[in-house]
Parts: C-alpha cells; sequence; structure tokens
C-alpha cells in the first residue's frame, strides 16, 4: 500500500479529524486543481475537469467531517468514471 492509498484510507476512515494540508495533498494527487476565493477569504475551491461540481473546503483545523466526506465522494465518483 502506497502513502497516498494509506493517506486517503485514513481519511475516509475517520474524516471528523483530517488536517486541511493532507486532504489538500490527495485532491491535488487525484487531479484537482484549487485556487483561493479572491479577498482573502479562508475558503478553498477545487475543481477537476472531470466532475461539474466545484468543491468549496474552509482553511479550518481540523475540517469538519461534511467537507470531509463531499471530497471522499468526489474521489469516488473519479473512480468509478462517473462525470
Amino acid at each position: 500500500m502506497t502513502k497516498k492509498d494509506k493517506l486517503l484510507a485514513h481519511i475516509i476512515n475517520n474524516p471528523k479529524d483530517i488536517d486541511f494540508d493532507d486532504l489538500d495533498k490527495v485532491l491535488k494527487d487525484y487531479g484537482f486543481n484549487c485556487r483561493q476565493a479572491s479577498g482573502g477569504s479562508s475558503h478553498y475551491n477545487y475543481f477537476h475537469r472531470s466532475l461539474p461540481d466545484i468543491l468549496t473546503i474552509p482553511k479550518n483545523k481540523p475540517i469538519k467531517a461534511i467537507y470531509v466526506k463531499k471530497a471522499i465522494r468526489a474521489i469516488e465518483r473519479l473512480e468509478r468514471g462517473e462525470e
């Protein structure tokens, strides 16, 4: 099992205690692009060319589980090849 796989498994198994940098790394490993909302916001927008939805994740510590679960669902859609 690679480090990427272990980190993703950790995120899936415990979505309540995830650091922003860990989630950011996993999303970027899956091809998501990131941009920070304008005006110095603490929210980051992630988008993928294969998915119509944009994930908005605040850079709070720890990230709320609802945002982590949305990211997990997006990754699962990519793995299944859904658009």
